[in-house]
């Protein structure tokens, strides 16, 4: 199989759950922006960034089980990749249940040090302590779609995301419209849509991994050390990436309802661009992890590493440019129609530059993340996004009082060009350290 059909064959599948995901955020915010105001809006976002701060924390289900499990895929090693899901799912259990005991606690907290204002404050505790119930479901959703992914099985991973995110636009827009319960009602959606992505999930492991499914309920046959490994690596990559992205909207939060307001709805359109662009991620995780776990049992892949790089970045770039057009013709008639107010949709012209140059500036660093990720080069990962924090951090400090609202976009502007370069600079290093390692390891195997 060629590498493109084969990069296509794990994309396509992605891409079509993807989409759907930050379609149920746009449609969420479509929903309120017409049956309430800017308040509503405002609490929807502030509510859906606490939930951002809690999971972004476990996206290590996710990434980590995936390159992992990708690896020992390439060995044929169907012990360690059941072992996985096992690891996964049960660290995704016990972060519920910590969730769940500090909730109350979390939130005071957290809108203590968000400053908005005291309506934008009420939609959001409405919103979380409706949907923190979902959490269980959530995680373990990260851990199921990682596994599937890590098997070469994107198609398992889309038909997760495809049930949930129906579910919930479809559940949410009911129960939003036509209830009392309102806006609230987008909330209680999500909950349904997640434990209904989580049964759909447990049916393809019975029915199609059956193995796995059993070793669930079994003990480790041997410690999952590359696993445990990571994680702390990827723990740390998710509290940078809450640092920024919690940071966006927070900071946005100073310059009123209505700025934050647009600022959050810019930031979903270009979310619908960078899940297009995760879609090739993800294949590149997949892909990679194989090649990687080929290596290690001595087996001579398909393709070479650089070949297939390369080809991953092209797609990539392909999908910016794309996006890059869409953004400049029809970026205003996008934001018409998430939130039809005259006024807002005049202040978004100054918006509209920023989301045009998002595109092609962070294609490099999106698909870097799944090469590296297939590497399970957590260490790289992790100082990638800890200086990419750093950038955000600084850029903002430096320029909030001569911008405005604008140094936060510049700030989130400079800690795609830190991802991009970094992660380009510290590849060559980074492959040849790992084949170094698997050269002097495979004699022992």
């Amino acid at each position: 199989m060629s590498i493109n059909r084969e990069i296509v064959r794990l994309a396509v599948p992605s891409i079509l759950a993807c989409i759907t995901i930050p379609l149920v955020g746009l449609v969420d915010m479509a929903i309120v922006g017409h049956i309430a105001d800017a308040s509503a809006i405002g609490g929807i976002a502030i509510g859906t960034m606490l939930f951002d701060i809690l999971y972004w924390n476990f996206g290590f289900l996710r990434v980590g089980t995936s390159g992992v499990t990708a690896q020992a895929y390439g060995r044929g090693d169907w012990t360690e990749c059941n072992g996985q899901l096992r690891h996964s799912m049960t660290i995704a259990l016990w972060g519920a249940l910590a969730i769940w005991v500090v909730q109350w606690l979390f939130v005071t907290v957290a809108l203590y040090l968000i400053p908005c204002s005291p309506t934008v404050a009420e939609q959001a505790k409405t919103y979380f302590f409706v949907r923190v119930w979902a959490t269980p479901a959530t995680l373990s959703l990260f851990a199921i779609k990682g596994w599937f992914i890590g098997m070469q099985d994107t198609v398992s991973a889309m038909l997760l995301d495809l049930v949930v995110n129906i579910v919930n636009i479809i559940v949410s827009y009911v129960l939003a419209v036509y209830t009392p319960l309102g806006v609230v009602g987008v909330a209680y959606g999500t909950v349904i849509a997640q434990y209904s992505g989580l049964l759909v999930g447990v049916a393809l492991l019975v029915f199609k991994y059956s193995n796995a499914f059993k070793q669930l309920f079994h003990r480790l046959p041997k410690p999952i050390t590359k696993t445990a490994q990571m994680n702390i690596d990827l723990f740390i990559r998710s509290l940078c990436f809450m640092i920024i992205y919690v940071g966006y909207t927070s900071l946005s939060s100073r310059y009123g309802d209505e700025e934050l307001a647009i600022s959050s709805l810019i930031l979903k359109l270009f979310m619908l661009f960078s899940y297009f662009v995760d879609g090739f991620a993800f294949a590149g995780e997949a892909l990679v992890g194989r090649h990687w776990g080929e290596r290690q049992v001595g087996h001579t892949p398909s393709v070479s590493c650089a070949r297939l790089i390369t080809y991953l970045h092209g797609w990539c770039l392909g999908v910016g440019v794309i996006f890059t057009l869409c953004f400049a013709f029809w970026g205003e008639t996008f934001i018409c129609f998430l939130w039809p107010d005259i006024h807002a949709t005049a202040s978004s012209w100054n918006y509209l530059p920023w989301l045009i140059a998002m595109p092609l500036l962070s294609s490099p660093a999106f698909m870097w993340d799944g090469i590296y990720v297939g590497t399970t080069a957590s260490r790289e990962i992790r100082n990638a996004m800890i200086g990419a924090a750093v950038a955000f951090v600084v850029v903002y400090v430096v320029l909030k009082q001569q911008m405005g609202i604008e140094a936060v976009l510049y700030a989130y502007f400079a800690h795609l060009v830190f991802r991009d370069l970094y992660l380009t600079i510290i590849w060559k290093r980074t492959y040849d350290r790992n084949i170094t390692a698997q050269t002097v390891e495979s004699p022992q195997e």
